[in-house]
């Protein structure tokens, strides 16, 4: 297994933050830990960096579980761990993909399994994998999980895990109550929820009309083509909200608990590369997804409570890196006691943001090819004869990879490589 300073090296990360540093103490040498940090400041690797020291090589069953409260954060974790070249097998299950899917990939035991409760619940039940050998319990975004009602499925889970070692508790909320069923009796808790969010401002748009639509769009004009976010309460505005800035050229992406799967996981995608900069969502993207460094959110809707509000803010101000939260507003409105008195940001008319550079590519093979980013990069600059600046980002899966071109070379690229062969396997290639 590669050392610390190896993953990092890696990871392209230079040293640990502060957190990090914490937890890996924290974790190293206590049974329980809570920690508590702000969305975006690198929970996953402080926790599972301490974690991979710990497990046997080996071992061939699950030795450490992570249950977390959606789709994407499974999927983000894996990556992370795949990211990291640790030497351990990991998988992802989560509901959404064929149980059967699960099954094949689990016949060889993963080190590391990580799922969304009613997934692992599925398996945990069926004896998919022996719970005795799980000796690392992670509750990631534990308060996600019980507020969207999974304290049933877990319950079942960590009473089916009698030889748990250590568990570790994240969330980037204050305050939330373990239930009894988790069993923490003395934690340590690590807590930094006052980091990473000095640079945020929060202030008013106001919209002369009742219908915001129209403020909304001027608005997204004002901001320009820095990546930001437009949350919304529920789906059908989303379909409103989407409809009218498309009418209007606005380039955008969805993202809802109502989509499916494959629709959630290639907006995100699309988002991360730059071929979308603007993503329009529920509270769904306020927390436990990997996205970009945003510039800007937008409160379409308000949210009901001050803790979704704080979450949403969350995503951007990351870091110590600047962001504005922006509350949309009608005139005559009256903002909830949690927003208080903000500045107002005038607005004024602006052009349409320019289109972005950038387009997504599909190729249809992936890591259970054999195939690296490596091997896509030398064969998009070989064969497709791109130059390295034309070339963004490789989002490689187990079957398949998503690939950043520049918009203006994409034709060219598909001409010259759609149906030839990356490693012997002959691949398509296609936009999406």
């Amino acid at each position: 297994m590669k050392n610390k300073e190896q993953i990092l090296a890696k990871l392209g990360i230079e040293r640990l933050n502060e957190m990090q540093e914490e937890a890996e103490l924290a974790i190293a040498n206590t049974e329980e830990v809570i920690l508590l940090s702000p969305t975006g400041t690198g929970k996953t690797l402080a926790f599972l960096l301490p974690i991979l020291k710990e497990l046997d090589p080996k071992l061939e069953e699950v030795q450490a579980l992570i249950l977390v409260p959606s789709r994407e954060l499974a999927i983000q974790i894996e990556q992370v761990v795949r990211d990291m070249g640790a030497g351990f097998k990991c998988n992802a299950v989560y509901g959404g993909r064929a149980a059967s899917k699960d099954k094949m990939e689990l016949q060889h035991r993963p080190a590391i399994l990580i799922g969304t409760p009613g997934r692992v619940t599925h398996h945990v039940r069926k004896r998919t994998f022996d719970t005795r050998t799980v000796s690392h319990l992670i509750l990631d975004e534990f308060d996600k999980s019980l507020e969207i009602g999974f304290e049933e499925e877990m319950e079942a889970i960590i009473s089916a895990l009698p030889n748990i070692q250590k568990k570790i508790l994240t969330s980037a909320t204050q305050g939330v109550e373990l239930p009894e069923f988790v069993k923490i009796k003395s934690p340590t808790t690590i807590d930094h929820l006052g980091d990473g969010v000095s640079k945020l401002q929060i202030k008013f748009i106001i919209s002369p009309e009742k219908d915001k639509l129209e403020t909304l769009f001027q608005a997204v004009c004002q901001l320009g083509s820095d990546p930001g976010i437009i949350f919304c309460n529920y789906k059908d505005s989303i379909q409103r909200v989407s409809d009218f800035l498309r009418e209007k050229g606005i380039a955008h992406a969805c993202f809802y608990g109502g989509m499916e799967q494959i629709d959630r996981e290639r907006a995100l995608i699309k988002f991360r590369n730059g071929t979308h900069q603007l993503l329009i969502a529920t509270d769904l993207a306020a927390r436990g997804i990997d996205v970009p460094e945003i510039k800007f959110i937008i409160h379409y809707h308000l949210p009901p409570r001050l803790e979704e509000f704080t979450h949403r803010n969350g995503r951007t101000a990351r870091m110590n890196a600047d962001g504005t939260a922006y509350v949309l507003k009608w005139k005559e409105e009256t903002a909830p006691d949690f927003i208080g008195d903000l500045e107002v940001e005038e607005i004024s008319a602006a052009p349409i943001p320019e289109k972005a550079a950038w387009s997504t590519l599909f190729v249809s093979g992936g890591r259970k090819d054999k195939i690296s980013k490596g091997d896509i990069a030398g064969h998009f600059f070989k064969q497709g004869e791109l130059k390295k600046d034309e070339l963004g980002i490789i989002e490689l899966k187990n079957d398949c990879a998503f690939v950043a071109v520049k918009e203006k070379k994409m034709i060219q690229v598909i001409r010259f490589l759609d149906n030839t062969r990356i490693k012997k396997r002959k691949v398509r290639v296609y936009e999406v």
